[in-house]
């Protein structure tokens, strides 16, 4: 076969080191456009963006030619080094080590879009603990709760 076709969907999500909330929301438009800058850099398809004050979450069409965990590292290196060399926060900024990445299929995208959409009124009435674990359990991955976040 002479050319490569592919299509992958995945939902990335990491959090803020200690869960802490501090993606402020007069600078999260600033950090998710140079995240999008990122991921556009290695040549993929950002396909919506959004988050709350302690996590993000990013769905990306991916292309084959990079892994997800290299991805998803230069993200969080780049954007912790972006959010404290503007002094965003209060003493040092960093993400959670790892992340979650989950995969759908094309007919998924609008529904798993306004999920994305929704998250501020979402986590009025869940956690990001409470979201994680249960989007864990849906996609069935085997975890242990003590070692879920720092």
């Amino acid at each position: 076969m002479p050319n490569t076709y592919c299509q992958l969907l995945v939902h990335i999500i990491f959090a803020v080191k200690g869960r802490q909330n501090l993606i402020s929301n007069q600078w999260k438009a600033e950090l998710y456009k140079y995240i999008t800058g990122i991921i556009s850099n290695k040549n993929q398809k950002l396909l919506y963006i959004n988050g709350t004050g302690d996590h993000i979450h990013i769905l990306i069409g991916l292309k084959p030619d990079i892994s997800v965990s290299n991805l998803v590292r230069d993200i969080k290196n780049n954007s912790t080094n972006f959010i404290n060399s503007r002094n965003y926060v209060a003493g040092k900024f960093s993400w959670q080590t790892g992340f979650g990445a989950f995969s759908y299929s094309n007919s998924q995208i609008d529904s798993v879009v306004k999920y994305l959409i929704n998250q501020e009124s979402h986590h009025l009435k869940k956690s990001f603990r409470e979201e994680y674990i249960e989007i864990l359990e849906k996609f069935d991955i085997k975890y242990d709760e003590k070692y879920l976040f720092d």
